[in-house]
């Protein structure tokens, strides 16, 4: 009769802390340390990583840029068709080949801070860069201007070839804007498939 007179939150509230003091009461097999030590260790482990964690966060820090993904895909679906449709000749074949390669194999992505190719069978391959390198960039459309390469040129001279990019006109002139550059792209004549 008594526990009827008690509320039903309280009763529930008893419930769980007396199965948290159930669950432990119980001890782990041969240990040479006392209890008071175990729970004088875990409650050091706590502050520790309390401590830890609000050093981790700098108090004066400014708001990050949150990262946004303006393109993320691979290669166009119309060149490894092409490709292989083309692939039934012998000669060809690698040009097949290495479409399939890239369709399954490369990935593309454009946020507002950075370009990131990533590649290799495992996806193990990645190069970003960051807009303010870049200094020129410049698309050759390929078939009838349904997909193209890009080649973007970075200060330091190393040229970045990102081939069957889908979009590759807008891609390109958002590279250029998030570059501070003008967006005038020079654009090449189609150079085959």
């Amino acid at each position: 009769m008594a526990a009827s007179s008690i509320p039903p939150l309280t009763a529930v509230t008893s419930g769980i802390r007396n199965s948290l003091l159930l669950s432990t009461t119980f001890s782990f097999p041969a240990s040479s340390l006392s209890p008071t030590t175990k729970s004088q260790r875990h409650i050091q482990r706590l502050l520790q990583a309390s401590s830890a964690a609000s050093s981790a966060i700098p108090s004066d820090s400014k708001p990050t840029k949150r990262e946004t993904v303006y393109f993320d895909g691979g290669a166009h679906y119309g060149d490894l068709l092409a490709n292989l449709v083309l692939g039934l000749t012998i000669l060809w074949l690698p040009l097949t080949l290495a479409a399939v390669s890239r369709a399954f194999n490369l990935r593309y992505r454009f946020t507002n801070l950075r370009v990131t190719v990533i590649s290799g069978l495992t996806g193990e391959d990645r190069s970003d860069f960051s807009y303010k390198v870049i200094k020129d960039v410049q698309v050759v459309p390929r078939f009838i201007g349904e997909w193209g390469d890009i080649i973007i040129t970075l200060r330091d001279g190393t040229k970045v070839d990102l081939r069957s990019v889908p979009k590759f006109r807008e891609i390109a002139k958002y590279c250029l804007s998030m570059a501070d550059q003008p967006a005038v792209l020079k654009e090449s004549g189609a150079k085959g498939f």
